[in-house]
């Protein structure tokens, strides 16, 4: 579907990266060994949408290191796109919301760290969850989204922390107030 949108899948890439886990940096020779193309045509997308506002970018020693700009008027939109591109909007929809002991929702895996994969990878936070329905959502969501899911399930964010570390994207939060459920 991007790919319609958006011809460049060098910049399809770079959109991944920095809007997945937009507290991400990524400096370009970084890129070019993560993405596995030629730095020319990496540097030409990063100026590109540097020049549109979309991303910024500091020096620290001799490196160029560029990450999203959430105060951009398209940070919004963009960010949906994405979303909905991987297909996090639909699993949060007809997986989550429907689990309902469910906190806390984390990206974990390729899309984490803002690279694009078949597989998309979710830790859940919560109690009482009952895997059997979770297995039988995740495959319904997979279907529609046409990726892989894979869930785990875990009681507290420490517990998930062990196993990830500090790769993880906070995408949903249920946090009840005034009888609403917020999602971020």
């Amino acid at each position: 579907m991007l790919e319609t949108l958006i011809s460049s899948k060098t910049r399809i890439k770079l959109l991944l990266k920095f809007f997945l886990n937009t507290e991400v940096k990524g400096y370009l020779r970084g890129l070019e060994a993560e993405f596995g193309e030629s730095s020319n045509a990496i540097r030409l997308e990063l100026n590109k949408l540097e020049e549109a506002g979309m991303l910024v970018s500091e020096t620290q020693g001799n490196k160029k290191l560029y990450s999203v700009n959430k105060n951009h008027p398209l940070f919004q939109p963009v960010y949906q796109l994405i979303r909905t591109y991987v297909g996090i909007d639909t699993v949060i929809e007809r997986v989550i919301e429907r689990l309902g002991n469910v906190s806390e929702v984390y990206l974990t895996g390729s899309f984490a760290r803002g690279v694009d994969a078949d597989r998309l990878d979710i830790a859940l936070i919560g109690q009482n969850i009952d895997v059997d329905y979770l297995e039988f959502l995740t495959q319904k969501a997979t279907n529609i989204i046409n990726r892989q899911i894979y869930t785990s399930v875990f009681s507290d964010i420490e517990s998930l922390k062990s196993v990830h570390g500090d790769s993880i994207v906070l995408i949903y939060k249920n946090e009840e107030q005034n009888g609403r459920t917020q999602t971020s």
